[in-house]
């Protein structure tokens, strides 16, 4: 019985026999059979498996194990079988524990006697394993094509800003102001980080565990190098317990996802502030927002809370992949069956929320009135007028004091800041011209700051970067999913 099917909970009734019957008297109880099975979440391992199968009973055909009509006739089966997965019509069975041994019973049933033979020098643990690393190689390189999309959303909006400025925020209290292309290519940054640790990662995970088998390699003349090759992985591997065993590619793949998804968040927080009526920096597209079952006049930023609220269950994830992994014996233990489920809704979560945030802020109208009068406070440019002193060599803790003394005296209403700069004799009308509208965020000269001269050339970094990274991704392009044969 399927899990997902309904039954009536009597414990004593039987379960279908599994692969593995033959070492048992019995089968297995029901109970046992819902709570082991994997076959709801683990479908989508199907073209991977079905990839690595074909170039296994290639290698049983070089050493011998197979003859070249049993090849031809297991290759013709495991094409009949792929077609009726992605046609939907593949018939599960109840006795499918999952997504491997469905296509081993289907394959049987196509092949005849030849199909009995498809998992010869192959256990379940180099099997799974194998899938598992196709899945993450192409799941690594559909991030990484979704991450270069949204950068080069970000890098859009921060060359469609041109000079325009806002504050800058350290705990959320106005600081400094800077260029709105300035803020938009820090996120920009972040994104470009994130596909070079997914890239990194995918390199790494390219290595080819099958041929490990169990845990110790098999008698038969098989060559896992070949086999490596055929898949499509760089290497293969070095010591066969550590092969069935290594989940470091899952959970260095959903750090990887864990972190996109934390700089999702931290954008999506960023635009629900800037949207809010107290802010009003931004305005949201119609088609990436949404409104109230009860008040008319609501506009929500759904994407922006998602995005911030997601990247909890997503840490969740990673941690619990991690507790599973700590402690665990050389070399296959069961425990491993969770270390899908927590990549695969991270992997869910993550292409869709860069797909959303990307359309959110690829349509989002600014309100740079709104931004450039906020930025304009005076107070914005105190350090501006701290470092005015300390080119008149005043030592700056005494600059700091003096500015901030004046600052002091502006909100508790003794006057205008400006007026009262002017009437600082250590400042005077040089300091006051510094307080002016638009001048603060014009004083940022240092590389990497957030001034007009650092952006400009920021930006062309930027669409450096860009450049590199698509074609980097581009590289990769056909062969996460490997052919079957040479």
């Amino acid at each position: 019985m399927a899990a997902d099917e309904p039954h009536d909970h009597d414990h004593d009734r039987p379960a279908p026999a599994p692969l593995w019957h033959g070492r048992f008297a019995t089968g297995p109880s029901e109970s046992l059979w819902e709570y082991t099975v994997s076959l709801p979440f683990d479908r989508r391992l199907a073209p991977f498996d079905l990839a690595a199968s074909a170039v296994h009973v290639r290698g049983l055909g070089d050493a011998a194990i197979l003859s070249d009509e049993e090849v031809e006739s297991l290759l013709r089966a495991l094409d009949v079988v792929g077609r009726e997965i992605e046609e939907g019509a593949f018939g599960f069975e109840p006795t499918d524990e999952d997504i491997h041994t469905a296509i081993e019973r289907r394959v049987t049933e196509i092949a005849g006697d030849a199909g009995a033979r498809v998992h010869t020098g192959r256990s379940r643990n180099d099997q799974v394993a194998t899938a598992f690393r196709l899945f993450c190689k192409q799941a690594a390189f559909d991030v990484a094509v979704a991450l270069v999309g949204l950068c080069d959303v970000l890098l859009t909006r921060a060359v469609d800003a041109g000079e325009a400025y806002l504050p800058g925020y350290t705990h959320l209290q106005q600081a400094q102001p800077v260029l709105l292309a300035h803020h938009w290519l820090a996120h920009f940054w972040a994104f470009s980080r994130d596909l070079d640790r997914v890239l990194a990662t995918r390199e790494r995970l390219d290595v080819s565990p099958l041929g490990a088998g169990a845990l110790a390699g098999s008698s038969l003349p098989l060559d896992p190098a070949v086999a490596a090759r055929r898949m499509g992985f760089s290497a293969v591997f070095d010591n066969s317990l550590d092969a069935v065993s290594d989940r470091d590619f899952a959970a260095e793949l959903l750090f990887d996802l864990v972190m996109v998804g934390v700089h999702l968040s931290r954008i999506g927080e960023e635009i629900v502030v800037w949207s809010t009526s107290e802010f009003g920096f931004v305005r949201l597209d119609e088609r990436y927002s949404t409104g109230s079952s009860m008040l008319p006049q609501k506009k929500n930023p759904d994407i922006a809370e998602l995005a911030r609220g997601k990247a909890g269950r997503l840490i969740g994830n990673l941690t619990g992949l991690l507790a599973t992994l700590k402690a665990l014996p050389l070399s296959y233990n069961r425990d491993l069956q969770e270390d899908k489920e927590p990549v695969f809704d991270a992997l869910d979560q993550i292409t869709r929320g860069i797909s959303a945030v990307a359309g959110m802020v690829s349509t989002l109208t600014t309100d740079l009135d709104a931004m450039a009068s906020s930025a304009d406070n005076p107070v914005a440019g105190a350090t501006d007028l701290a470092e005015l002193l300390v080119r008149r060599g005043i030592p700056f803790r005494q600059a700091h004091a003096i500015v901030g003394d004046l600052v002091r005296r502006h909100l508790d209403g003794e006057e205008d800041l400006v007026a009262l700069v002017r009437a600082e004799p250590r400042l005077g009308e040089e300091g006051a011209a510094l307080l002016a509208p638009g001048m603060a965020v014009r004083q940022r000269r240092t590389p990497g700051g957030g001034g007009p001269g650092p952006v400009s050339e920021q930006r062309r970094a930027a669409a450096e970067r860009l450049r590199s990274d698509r074609e980097r991704v581009e590289a990769l392009a056909g062969t996460a999913l490997p052919p079957a044969g040479d």
